[in-house]
């Protein structure tokens, strides 16, 4: 990790607040018109595609290795208070899917999560290994979604365990991500240099 990305970075906003930089590894991928403020981690590998905003002001946002976060999603985290002393991070495991226009809001995605299109997941909130929220579902404060099992709906309820083969779908998912953030990091490259 670089301690200012800024540089790499020159068609998304990269804003240091109250002293702490975005830190995001040399391999990831972070699109044009992204806004990644304060205390946010992106691990190598990841890809945070165009129009996201990461908003890590009043607490942390980290974001593993492999894991993609999709075209006009939002995350953000919320500050400590008297119930909560810690507050709300935002965590985001390695190799996770979060689907476009998703709303990530103080909560916890282990590995391999998958969060569908357009979906909500709130403060507590907890995705386990494997498991996935579907497209347009919301995840409601403290809700928990378990290993290998699929929620959805307003608001999200199980549904059923995932199949093995969703979760090498999922996988496939992952993989597919890095390879086309390292294309769109090479033509971004490409039409700098040219």
């Amino acid at each position: 990790m670089t301690a200012d990305p800024r540089a790499r970075y020159p068609d998304a906003t990269i804003l240091p607040l109250d002293g702490k930089v975005p830190r995001i590894h040399e391999t990831a991928f972070v699109a044009p018109g992204c806004r990644i403020i304060g205390d946010v981690e992106i691990g190598p590998e990841a890809s945070i595609w165009y129009n996201c905003v990461l908003r890590g002001d009043v607490n942390a946002i980290r974001i593993g290795a492999r894991s993609n976060i999709q075209d006009g999603t939002v995350i953000h985290c919320d500050s400590p208070d008297p119930r909560h002393p810690a507050g709300f991070p935002t965590i985001i495991g390695e190799d996770v899917l979060v689907g476009h226009m998703a709303m990530i809001h103080g909560c916890v995605l282990e590995d391999r999560a998958f969060v569908g299109l357009g979906a909500i997941v709130m403060n507590g909130a907890h995705v386990e290994s494997d498991g996935m929220l579907a497209a347009g579902a919301m995840l409601t404060p403290g809700k928990r979604i378990g290993a290998r099992q699929l929620w959805g709906g307003r608001p999200a309820a199980f549904m059923r365990d995932l199949t093995e083969a969703a979760l090498a779908e999922m996988q496939l998912g992952v993989a597919h991500y890095v390879r086309n953030g390292q294309r769109h990091k090479a033509a971004l490259d490409g039409a700098a240099e040219g």
